[in-house]
């Protein structure tokens, strides 16, 4: 049994956690302990030194978040293992995969798995649905065979810091985010604040009405599907014409990859 896993992860509509998890299920270790850096509020510093690493994100645009980025600049390992997880809306994840594991690889870690797996989109609705309900029950069960398929390699010789994972170096242009965020229904919304406190970048605040600074929006709708109310909406014309895109060319169930 392994002594400790340190989950670290980013998953603002926490589908990403949800995959983390069951993970770190299948690895049965003594402990676990949680960074969740979807909400940080403070400076991040950890310098780790035993057990294992699980580190998770969804994928934007087939890229790894640039706030995840930010928020790990102080995230250091001494040498020990890193399972590395993205989490993309069922159309591809990229260059998403390969990109963290080179972040965590210049961050001391030594990455002895990955794995992509499919969340439902954050442009998802229930009127026009984009892998709804995923990670579903078949998900979470692969997850926590791949835990412990990591548990057992970990027995033996884990000195794969070259782990071959699918991606294009250099990676594939960033897309620029910011400019589009949700909308509130003023119609629907009863300032309930529960969109500030789930928003990830903190640009909502709530007031006599909501406000939201666009430019700084990462656009992972989790205000929108957190909504108790449902007044908060994306449907930007942009927005639109992608959902329209995805339902078209990704609607068909794509599996889980995983690399040991």
């Amino acid at each position: 049994m392994l002594p400790k896993t340190y989950l670290i992860y980013f998953s603002p509509t926490r589908t990403t956690r949800k995959i983390v998890e069951q993970v770190a299920a299948g690895l049965d270790s003594q402990s676990i302990e949680h960074h969740d850096l979807t909400r940080m509020e403070q400076e991040f510093t950890l310098r780790l030194d035993d057990g294992v690493a699980v580190i998770g994100v969804p994928v934007y645009a087939g890229r790894v978040p640039e706030i995840f980025l930010k928020r790990i600049e102080k995230l250091s390992g001494e040498g020990i293992p890193a399972v590395l997880i993205a989490l993309y809306g069922n159309r591809a994840y990229e260059d998403a995969l390969v990109e963290l594991r080179d972040v965590i690889i210049a961050k001391g870690f030594n990455v002895v798995a990955a794995g992509a797996f499919i969340g439902e989109h954050s442009y998802s609705t229930d009127g026009r649905p984009i892998a709804a309900n995923r990670p579903d029950t078949e998900d979470l069960k692969y997850a926590i065979v791949f835990g412990v398929a990591i548990a057992n390699k970990l027995q033996g010789d884990c000195n794969l810091a070259t782990l071959d994972i699918p991606g294009n170096i250099p990676y594939k242009e960033r897309v620029p985010l910011g400019g589009i965020c949700p909308e509130t229904m003023p119609e629907l919304c009863t300032l309930c604040k529960t969109c500030a406190r789930i928003c990830p970048a903190f640009i909502i605040t709530v007031d006599q009405e909501v406000t939201t600074k666009a430019e700084n929006c990462v656009m992972c709708c989790a205000c929108v599907k957190f909504c108790p109310y449902h007044a908060r909406v994306m449907r930007h014309p942009m927005v639109e014409a992608r959902r329209d895109m995805l339902i078209k060319n990704c609607s068909e169930r794509k599996e889980p990859s995983c690399f040991l």
